[in-house]
Parts: C-alpha cells; structure tokens; sequence
C-alpha cells in the first residue's frame, strides 16, 4: 500500500530532486500543514508548496496527507486548489526516518491574511464575501452533487485565495466517496474524520452516527461545513465552539435565511449548496453580476456587450478597487485580446489601468495595448489613439519603432478624416521615440501628404507637428523639410489658421535657420503677409518679421565687431514668449466629428496659451471646415500677387509648383495642395496675366539690348526632381517629400527700380507691337488697352479670321 501512495504522489531520492525552490513560510495552514512561498527553478514562476513530515513511516497523519496530494491531483475544478506537483522524501533525525510531502500548487496565500490585507469594509466587504463564497459554494456543489464525494471539513483555514483573488477550496485530507448505497454498512464513512475540529463536526458526526450519516443527502455534512465558514467570516474569528453559531449578530441580513438552513439539526432539511446559489438574494449583488458576465462574455451578444462595457467605467468606480484592478482587469485583457470583447471594452481598460502603479501597468496592460494595435477595428484603433496620452509613456523606443508604428502609419491614409487627425496628434508623443531611419524614411512622407489635406485643420495640424518635432530631426533633413513646409506650404495656405500655424512654427525652430536662410528664405515670405486679409495673420506676420529682422542686426553686428562665433553662427533665438513652448493644436477642428461631415464645426488652433478662432466674419478663413477647400481662395484680393513665372526671385518656382504635373506628382507619392476656387475678378485678371504660359507657343529670345525681360523656359518640376543628383548631407530629391516645392535661391542680378527708364527712346514714345507677340485683351471679351491689365489672347484666333473670309 505504501509503494502504490508512492507512486502516486511521486518519491524521490531527496528535495534535490523538487524542481521548486522554498521559499518563505506564511503563518496559517490547514491541519498539520505548512505553507511555503515558492518559485520554479525553470522560469522562476511563483508558486505554493505545501509540505508534511510525519513522525514516522507509520504516521496515521501521514497517510492523511497522502490521501489529500493524491485526491488533489485527480479532482480538477475552477475553484479547488490547481495541483503542479508532488513528491515525498525521508530524512533521517536521530536515527529515525521522517518521511515529508512536498505538494505544489498554483500560488495562493491563506484566506485569514488576505482578509486583513484588503480591509474592506460595508457594502464593498460583504460584496467580496458573496462572491468567495460564491467560488466556494460551487467547488462543494461539484464534489458533492457532481462527484458524490464529501469534503468534510470545510472552514476558513481550507480556502487560499490565487494572485486574482478568486478564492480556492484545498485541504482534501479527509475527503471520502458518499457511501449511501450501502445503509448496512457500520464503519466510518470518512476514513480521517477525527482531523476535523470539534466545533467544525455537525451533530451527527461528533456522534459518529453513521447509518444517519449515510441516510443523509451528500450535501449534509459539508452544507454544516459551508455554515462554519459563514459565521468566520462575517464574525472576523475562528469558531471556538459550536454553540457560537447560534450568534447570528454579524450575519447580512439577507443571507441570514440560507445560514439558517445550511445549520439546520436535521440532516435532510440542509440547504443544498446549489440551491444556495440559485435562491439566495445575497449572491445578487454588482460584483458578483459583473464578474459572472466577463466569465461567460462569449455567451452574449453583441448588444449586450455594448451596454454592459458602456456602463463598465462608472460600475467599476463603485466596486472594491482592489477587486477590480486584480480580478476584471486581467479579465478585459483577456476578452480584448482573444477578440470576445468590442471596442467599448478599451475604454474601462484603460480606465482600471490607470489606477495602477507604472510598473504594474507596463506588466498587466500595455502587453494587451501593444497586441491591440494590430486590430484591423477602426474603433480600436480610435480608441487607442484617443488615449495614447494614458500610455504612451510607457512605451519604449524598440516597441514604437518595431512594432507599433507600422500599424499606426496606415490611419495617415484612412477615409476618415478623424482617424487621419487623431493619427497625427499621436505622433507628437510616438515620434521622440522612432529612429531617424523611421522618420526620414516614413513619417516625413506621409506628413509631406497630410500637409496638403482635404481637411484645413489637419494641414494646419500637420504644420504645428513638424514644428514641435523639429529637434527630433537631423540637421540635414531640418534644412531640407522645416523651410519650405513653413512657407511654400504653410504660409500660402488658404486656411487662415493654417497661416499662422506656420508663423508660429518659424518662431518655434528659429534656432534651426542661419543668417542667410532668414535674409532669403524666411523673410520674403514673412513680408508678404503683412498685408495678409485676416488680422491674426498680419499681427503673428509682424512679430515674426520684427523678430527675424532684429536677429539679423544682432548677427552683423557681431560679425562686424570681429566675433568669431557669429560666423555660420545659427540665427538667435527669435521666438516670442508665446511661442518657446510647443505648439498647440487646432482644437475644436475634428475632434467632435467621428465622420467625414464636419460642416457645423468651426475651426480654432491653440499656441501656447493663446486660441486664435477662425471666425465667420473673416473672410480669410471660411465659416465651416468643410466648405473651405471649395469657397476659399487660396490668394486673397488685398494679398500682393505673386511674381509672374519669368522672375527669378525664387517665388516662381513655388508657384509652378502649385500648379504643375500632376502626373509627376503621383510618382513621387506626393501631391500638391488642391487648386482653389476661382478667385475673385480682379485676381482672375492678375493671376492670368502672371500665369501665362511662356512655352505654349515659340517665341524668338530677343538679342537687342532694349528688351528688358528674358523669356526662358523652365522644364517641369518633376522632370528637373528626377534628373537633381543627391545633395551633399545624403540626401537625394526621391528621399526629401518637401524637395519638390523647393524655391531655388533668389537671384543677385540687380534690376533697375523704373523699368520704364531702361527703355529704349522708340518705346518711351508710345507702345510699340513687338514680333510674333500675341495682343491681350481682357478676360470679359473688353480691350484691355490703356488699363495695364492684360491676359493672353485666345491662340489661333487671327487664323480662324482669315479662313472665314
């Protein structure tokens, strides 16, 4: 009989052979038993061991302690104690062999010490109670209805509580097969009965009447047993004897009935432990109700997961915090990651993890999070990036680069317009994170295309991103993308805010610009918007003119003084006080739209602390985001047109550039902004005359030295883009989204301020008709003659004349 126990609960040649380490003891277990903090030597996964040393190889105790590892290892329930392992090994004191049994189990530690390290009190203790004995009342339900086997001794030293908090039933030592078919039989039906506690034993056993015992239900003598455990918990002592049961003082009033029947002296009339679950108003409760949904979530629909997971965040509140961050928070990671929950289900999560310490939340959240952003659902993925500022912190460098952003990057190109904002805005906290390979190769790329949006806002947007991730970038690509983003782009936007956004970024990276790229990069384009329609514009233009002006002065005069540091010396930084600080978003743009409508919404855009408002009286910026692409012009009527294609003031290639292939465009994956409305009469009639076509037709290039204008051609943006070798920082036009709205540098050719007194004495007289020159009349069909407005005429017109004569 020995060597059968041995085999079953294992024998070895020493505790060499546990392949657990033992660790601390904790200061209760049930029985003889002691109880031991453990870890795998494997994976050094916690553990419990339970270990018994009997006196010797004939021990009575010891062969209960084989009985209770051997019944371990084959009852398997959700709520009694998981078995791992087991093993016994003899030790030899004074010459006598002590044999002891290591039996490990998922770690728990004893229900007593839980109970006064949560120190609940009120509703929210009696609501953990119901669900523990909740978890118990079902673990003797299955042995007893199920198994028809009796526990016997079940009390507050046999329940352990797991790291979830569920509560466990262990201490099978006495655990015996129900023997009601044989009422002839007269021996003991518990083989190990006197273990149990006299204040534990119902009437019958401390009378070890056992015809009575085995006329009785199965239930009987553990529904007794259920009881005990009743009144420990509620009175906060151990049962000293059983008389103190009839003290009935510290029972829930709703529960006091069942305590009443699970104590009943008739064996037959004791309440079922099943019937207790199912009739007992105490177990209906908020906690018991929402753990019981998130365990059989994959029963419900999905009507019914929307309402319960939108109610889930302010139920939670209500509940024992320490129950719900241990308990249904690794419950919701488990249903958001295996699919069985929606997208509501983010929300409490997120909520519940944030009550968490950092390092528990990169442990029990931020492995789901990650997988999360995976998910092909759109609302996960808004979800996510509505929320990003809750965990982004906690992401590391490797897993934004390696494993996130891939995913993120595909919600730059979505239809919705609210995914692409909150895409965006997402990268002002990801982008710290993501290697200058990532950046240069990926990210710029896709703001080059946002930055030319359906949507004002998410240009404007785009802008305030590139100037609060500035110092995130190289300084080969700062000098290839910062310039021409802010002004080509930013500055002749249409959308008012979107002009200043780019104002207010020039400011922010003034650090980034030399002397010479202020004097002829920055400032041409500042000045301009002085004279800007929209008032915001013209103050914001103003300062930043003032300022960059001012830096230059600071910079020659150094530089006249013999200062070595002000040679190559990067321009001082300009940025007002407002603007030191990062830039701050369009708010109020997109962020209460979830769908492409967003006509009602008007558009404001923060920096620093100051909100500047788009507002409807201006006409600058339209009253609605949505009808701003097709209502508004992108030059204003009091705005300075731009110079005509023939100067070389290094704005004509931009303005080509707003105008050219659109062919080329698509093969470099990156578009222009959209052409605007047609504008205004009087703008119609400058921009048509500045925008004629030099090429359409050939022309002789004129050798007299009278004439003051070249007329050269300039082969289309893409086709130079493809042909440009790679610049000197490793760059090459194909890597560089901003390299097509590139302006050349302004020329040094001096040109006379009266072009008028350059003229030759012939054309000071009066106008003169020069060869091959096409006449220009106006746009309405009237001559233009004597009013200095010309367009070009209609080619082939004069032919068409001569054929009908």
């Amino acid at each position: 009989m020995l060597k059968f126990l041995k085999g079953v609960v294992g024998s070895g040649g020493g505790i060499k052979d546990l392949p657990y380490n033992i660790g601390e003891p904790y200061s209760t277990a049930w029985g003889g038993w002691a109880h031991f903090r453990g870890t795998s030597k494997d994976d050094n996964s916690p553990v419990s061991i339970f270990s018994y040393t009997g006196s010797n190889a004939q021990d009575a105790r010891l062969a209960a302690a084989r009985n209770g590892a051997k019944r371990l290892r084959v009852v398997r329930h959700p709520n009694v104690l998981a078995f791992l392992h087991s093993t016994e090994v003899e030790n030899i004191d004074g010459g006598v062999a002590k044999p002891t049994i290591y039996l490990v189990t998922e770690p728990v530690m004893p229900l007593s010490e839980k109970i006064q390290e949560l120190d609940l009190q009120g509703t929210q203790r009696n609501e953990y109670y119901a669900w523990g004995l909740n978890q118990i009342a079902r673990a003797v339900s299955f042995l007893n209805n199920d198994c028809k086997l009796v526990h016997g001794n079940v009390c507050l030293a046999s329940v352990v509580v797991t790291a979830t908090l569920d509560w466990k039933l262990h201490g099978l030592d006495v655990l015996s097969e129900f023997d009601g078919a044989n009422p002839a039989a007269t021996g003991p039906m518990l083989q190990y009965d006197w273990l149990v506690g006299t204040q534990f034993k119902s009437l019958e056993l401390a009378k070890s009447d056992w015809t009575t015992i085995r006329k009785s239900p199965p239930w009987a003598l553990d529904s007794w047993g259920l009881g005990c455990l009743i009144y420990e918990l509620f009175s906060s002592a151990k049962l000293a004897k059983t008389e103190d049961l009839r003290n009935t003082s510290q029972i829930p009033k709703t529960l006091l009935p069942d305590y009443q029947k699970l104590l009943a002296s008739a064996p037959v009339k004791r309440l079922n432990s099943a019937k207790l679950l199912e009739n007992s108003e105490f177990f209906h409760n908020k906690l018991v109700e929402t753990i019981q949904f998130m365990e059989i979530l994959n029963l419900k629909d999905s009507v019914e997961k929307d309402v319960f997971f939108r109610k889930l965040p302010t139920l939670a509140e209500q509940l024992p915090r320490p129950i719900v961050t241990k308990k249904l928070l690794p419950l919701l990671s488990s249903a958001l990651e295996f699919g069985s929950a929606a997208a509501p289900a983010l929300n409490p999560l997120l909520k519940i993890g944030s009550w968490l310490s950092q390092d528990e939340f990169n442990v029990k959240v931020l492995p789901t999070v990650i997988k999360l952003f995976a998910s092909t659902d759109r609302a996960i993925r808004v979800g996510l990036l509505q929320h990003i500022d809750s965990f982004g912190a906690g992401l590391s460098t490797q897993v934004v680069d390696e494993q996130i952003f891939s995913h993120i990057a595909t919600g730059f190109a979505d239809t919705s317009a609210f995914l692409r904002e909150l895409t965006l805005k997402s990268m002002l906290l990801l982008a710290p994170k993501l290697s200058q390979r990532t950046i240069t190769g990926s990210l710029l790329k896709h703001l080059s295309k946002l930055q030319v949006d359906e949507e004002p806002a998410i240009r404007t947007n785009t802008t305030i991103l590139l100037g609060n991730i500035a110092s995130h970038l190289n300084d080969a690509t700062r000098k290839r993308v910062l310039i021409n983003a802010f002004t080509v782009r930013a500055l002749r936007d249409g959308f008012a805010p979107a002009r200043v956004a780019g104002i207010m970024a020039l400011m922010a990276t003034a650090e980034y610009y030399d002397a010479t790229e202020i004097a002829t990069r920055i400032l041409p384009h500042l000045v301009v918007l002085t004279v800007d329609s929209d008032s915001d514009v013209r103050t914001r233009a103003f300062q930043a003119t003032e300022q960059f002006v001012q830096s230059l002065k600071d910079y020659y005069s150094k530089l006249q003084s013999g200062d070595p540091t002000a040679v190559a010396a990067p321009a001082a930084n300009v940025a007002s006080a407002g603007s030191l600080g990062l830039l701050g978003w369009a708010v109020g743009s997109l962020a209460s739209k979830k769908s492409n409508d967003l006509s009602s919404a008007p558009a404001e855009i923060t920096s620093g602390s100051t909100i500047m408002t788009a507002s409807a009286s201006q006409t600058a910026a339209p009253p609605s985001i949505a009808t701003h692409t097709s209502a508004q012009p992108r030059f204003h009527v009091d705005e300075p047109a731009t110079a005509s294609p023939t100067s070389n003031d290094g704005w004509g290639d931009a303005q080509d550039q707003a105008f050219g292939n659109d062919d080329e465009d698509e093969k470099d994956g990156w578009g222009d902004m959209d052409l605007p409305a047609e504008p205004a009469l009087a703008l119609s009639r400058i921009r048509a005359a500045q925008q004629k076509p030099v090429t359409t037709q050939p022309k002789p290039v004129a050798t007299s030295t009278s004439s003051p204008v070249k007329h050269i051609s300039r082969p289309a943006i893409g086709r130079v883009k493809e042909s440009s070798p790679k610049s000197s920082d490793g760059w090459g036009d194909d890597d560089d989204p901003w390299a097509a709205i590139a302006a050349p540098a302004p020329s040094t050719t001096a040109r006379p301020l009266n072009p008028t007194a350059s003229r030759p004495s012939s054309l000071a007289n009066g106008p003169r008709r020069q060869p091959q020159q096409a006449q220009h009349v106006s746009i309405d069909g009237a001559s233009s003659r004597g009013r200095g407005r010309a367009a070009p005429m209609k080619l082939g017109a004069s032919r068409i004349q001569r054929t009908s004569d």
